[in-house]
């Protein structure tokens, strides 16, 4: 059994069944359509005799770009963004469900995965790397911030990892991440046939069938980092305090990282920031309903408006950053804006 639902390809090999994007035009960034063929596959399978559920992309070199950011943009200058928050609305569900899934999910990532890339992958149990891969969060350019449960699972990493890497938007190697706790597991491109192969012929636990191809990548180029990111990012309370320890650093790392911050969106910058420190004490479930209202709120701003100007549609790369609308930094200051809706 196979199907092609809106740039998603959905089959069933005995025990084990595939979802497949297939955009290539867009680099599979996900759109309403396709997530609503998603969630409807994955309630049909939930009861079903399945021992794996992969996800993995039908395009060489490309797992998911992100959401389909364009159209939410498009949604806001056509004065309808009731149809962005129905799309959010259905990727973060499909988020939640990939969280709490009875049947062991697999992301095969092989290529670019970024934004909602992660979405449909760092939530389940296994994800597999490959030497293609590159991850990261890099709304903050764009004037959005790391949704898709971001606010959960970049907070949770290690000393100033999730700060780090949802505010700047740092891109990771295969081996970063496996270091930060992203990836499970890393099996070279070529071998990937052979695990899709070990995951429908072989019995067994899913981490031993998945182990038994893994290789060992290049070293992480993040580790050589580390001190200094949990220096600068970790156990900080105020979004200033970043800068000021960046200045006071003065190496070539916190040079390139200071001028990467001021190039992206005040409003950005500190929403994102609360948002990381909230999530800390917050289910997923909670982290998720924030996001959500924080978008009906940013889609509509004009430093998303012009964010993706800049860099998706004209791609001239030079945002014009307004003054930010986001009521201030600190956990009341995302607790009035995004959490209290009354």
């Amino acid at each position: 059994m196979a199907e092609h639902i809106d740039g998603v390809r959905f089959a069933r090999d005995g025990g084990v069944a595939r979802i497949r994007l297939h955009r290539p035009q867009a680099r599979n960034a996900v759109n309403l359509p396709m997530i609503m063929a998603i969630r409807r596959a994955l309630e049909e399978w939930r009861d079903e005799p399945l021992r794996v559920i992969t996800v993995e992309s039908a395009v060489d070199g490309v797992f998911c770009a992100g959401g389909d950011i364009r159209r939410v943009r498009q949604n806001s200058l056509e004065g309808d963004p009731r149809a962005s928050d129905e799309f959010f609305a259905t990727e973060y569900r499909v988020n939640e469900m990939l969280a709490s899934y009875p049947i062991p999910v697999v992301a095969l990532i092989d290529g670019v995965c970024m934004g909602g890339g992660l979405g449909l992958s760092v939530h389940g149990p296994f994800r597999v790397v490959t030497e293609r891969a590159v991850l990261a969060m890099p709304e903050t350019a764009i004037g959005f911030f790391p949704d898709v449960g971001a606010s959960y699972f970049l907070s949770r990493l290690p000393g100033g990892l999730g700060l780090y890497l949802g505010l700047t938007g740092a891109r990771l190697s295969p081996a970063d991440a496996l270091d930060v706790g992203l990836a499970t597991h890393y099996v070279k491109a070529a071998d990937l046939h052979a695990v899709r192969q070990a995951l429908a012929e072989e019995a067994g636990p899913v981490d031993a069938i998945l182990r038994r191809h893994v290789s060992r990548p290049e070293p992480s180029g993040l580790a050589r980092h580390r001190d200094t990111i949990d220096a600068v990012f970790g156990d900080v309370t105020d979004l200033d305090e970043v800068f000021r320890r960046l200045r006071h650093d003065g190496s070539a790392w916190a040079r390139r990282t200071l001028a990467t911050l001021e190039a992206m969106s005040p409003q950005s910058l500190a929403l994102t920031f609360d948002l990381l420190l909230w999530g800390r004490q917050r289910s997923l479930r909670e982290c998720l309903d924030a996001e959500r209202a924080a978008a009906r709120r940013v889609v509509t701003s004009p430093d998303f408006l012009e964010g993706v100007r800049a860099v998706l549609v004209d791609k001239d790369r030079s945002p014009r950053w307004a003054a930010s609308e986001y009521l201030g930094t600190g956990r009341d200051g995302v607790v009035r804006w995004v959490v209290d809706r009354s």
